[in-house]
């Protein structure tokens, strides 16, 4: 042998020292390696640290004899991608830290040890069927797709930061959530991200230039296929529908105040003085403005109930305009006794108000927030003293199925998701009818000035993008914004900014491949990964 052969490659090393691991420096590893992946989504976009992070994945299984070991190396590996991402749900707990700090423990860590089990799932399965060289690769990008789309759909479904959105930034990237959806950019991005240093690292030999562009054009050819086909939709020009000016208010109430009622009708005017006046913040008593928008649960009461309030609507709104706000109410309204019947129901609600503060339109919640709107196995869990977060006791009920459009005076027909519904790629429309805007209304002022926020603003663009339909999005403390079809942020109020925006409604695409086919495009993915798979396989035996 020459002097290069006997030159031991320096990531054939690196996969060597990942595979001997033991114990808890295996751990540690593995935990580290799955925290630094969360650098990949908003904030950061640092979505190049995939392509380090993931291949130690990979050779965690390598090293795995068997599923159960493999399984282990998964629930650590994902243990750390999810502790990271999800750091942020222990700001819900600090909001009445008098009454739930003690949780706080607790919620971070088993959320992120549940989730972690379909990363367990992902790489045993994965193990079961593991092959040599770029062949695995497919085979772990199959396993974990489906695992995440698992998650996406198991109970209610928890689908925060999908791998796949590592590929939804910058936009061009993301314009390939309307071919793919986030579930078959998930597919993709655990194949050509590992994919390079694996088949390096997998070289018995020193690697020549050529074996080092090969390797890397595996994932970037497959990236700048997207890119560029992102480059060129985004060519499209910007059109509005006509006859339509939004106002969207961003009140920025502190989470800590929201539901004191000292502060209600301070609360309740903040909203009403904000809407009074232009993004310059001169009075213009919404002169010209065709739809007033404010957030989830903007009334810190039940305005349904309260004629008063009602009465200050029909005051403030002008003629010709209708005012789309986020609130709790119930069903049926309490009577002048306020008095709850076994019957009443408690909703997370958007509702339309004429000029005269009718109600035109309402859309009830469907997908609610497990321990914030609804305490899971409640009777048993209230013995240990865990209740929901949310105001009130008592469960939020879940609106009816399936979602329906709304019909609102002036918009073409609107898709209203509140908060977290905006997550669930392939899901947030049903039935043939199509929207002409999303309207999301949310309140992620639990999650204080962590990454949270900016995560659930991206995962929303990308509804846009899948949907090829415009989203307004009105938050009481951020981040506000007009998005258009293509994902792109027109006008936005970041985090903790206190003030409105003026817009018009751009207009929606023709139905894109996602919207029309859904994760049957996942399907299509993962077949070819199947036989690519296959392939591979019977190559390298």
């Amino acid at each position: 042998m020459d002097a290069q052969t006997q030159t031991t490659p320096t990531l054939a090393a690196v996969r060597s020292s990942v595979m001997g691991l033991k114990g808890w420096k295996r751990a540690a590893v593995a935990i580290g390696a799955g925290g630094l992946s969360a650098l990949a989504f908003a904030p950061f976009y640092a979505s190049p640290v995939l392509f380090l992070t993931l291949p130690v994945f990979v050779w965690l299984i390598d090293a795995s004899s068997s599923w159960r070991r493999a399984a282990s190396a998964g629930w650590l590996f994902g243990f750390g991608y999810f502790f990271f991402n999800l750091f942020w749900v222990g700001e819900a707990f600090l909001v009445e830290a008098d009454k739930f700090a003690w949780m706080l423990p607790f919620a971070v860590t088993l959320l992120p040890a549940g989730m972690a089990l379909f990363w367990a799932a992902a790489a045993a399965t994965a193990r079961c069927f593991w092959r040599e060289g770029i062949a695995r690769v497919f085979v772990f990008a199959i396993a974990l797709a489906v695992f995440e789309w698992l998650r996406g759909h198991i109970l209610t479904g928890f689908p925060w930061d999908l791998v796949g959105y590592a590929l939804a930034y910058p936009l061009p990237l993301m314009q390939s959530a309307s071919l793919f959806g986030a579930y078959g950019l998930t597919a993709i991005a655990a194949f050509v991200f590992p994919a390079p240093l694996v088949i390096m690292a997998d070289r018995r030999r020193r690697l020549s230039l050529a074996d080092f562009a090969r390797a890397s054009a595996v994932a970037l050819v497959p990236i700048a296929a997207l890119y560029g086909y992102g480059a060129w939709r985004l060519t499209a020009p910007q059109t509005f529908v006509p006859g339509v000016k939004m106002r969207i208010v961003q009140p920025s109430v502190p989470q800590r105040e929201k539901w004191m009622a000292a502060f209600q009708r301070r609360i309740f005017d903040d909203h009403v003085a904000l809407s009074l006046a232009n993004p310059k913040g001169e009075k213009d008593s919404l002169a010209g403005i065709t739809h007033l928008i404010w957030p989830e649960a903007a009334m810190p009461f039940f305005p349904l109930e309260t004629p008063e309030a009602l009465d200050i609507l029909a005051t403030m709104l002008p003629p010709g305009t209708t005012l789309i706000t986020g609130a709790i109410r119930h069903d049926p309204p309490l009577g002048p006794d306020r008095r709850l019947l076994p019957t009443t129901r408690t909703l997370n609600s958007i509702l339309v108000l004429n000029e005269r503060a009718q109600v035109d339109d309402i859309y009830d919640k469907i997908k609610l927030v497990p321990f914030g709107e609804y305490v899971p196995l409640e009777s048993a869990l209230s013995v240990i003293g865990i209740e929901k977060l949310t105001h009130g006791h008592g469960a939020f009920a879940a609106g009816p199925s399936p979602r329906r459009l709304m019909k609102i005076p002036g918009l073409p027909p609107v898709l209203g998701l509140i908060c977290y519904e905006a997550l669930f790629p392939g899901e947030i429309v049903a039935g043939k009818a199509r929207p002409g805007v999303i309207i999301n209304v949310t309140n992620d002022g639990w999650f204080g000035e962590t990454t949270g926020p900016y995560q659930h603003f991206l995962q929303s663009r990308v509804r846009a993008v899948e949907e090829g339909v415009p989203l307004i999005r009105a938050a009481n403390n951020g981040i506000s914004a007009v998005v258009d079809s293509y994902g792109r942020v027109l006008q936005t109020l970041g985090l903790d900014v206190r003030g409105v925006m003026d817009s018009a409604l751009p207009a929606a695409l023709p139905a894109t491949v996602y919207s029309r086919v859904g994760d049957w495009m996942l399907v299509l993915v993962l077949a070819v990964f199947l036989a690519s798979a296959a392939f591979f396989g019977k190559i390298r035996h």
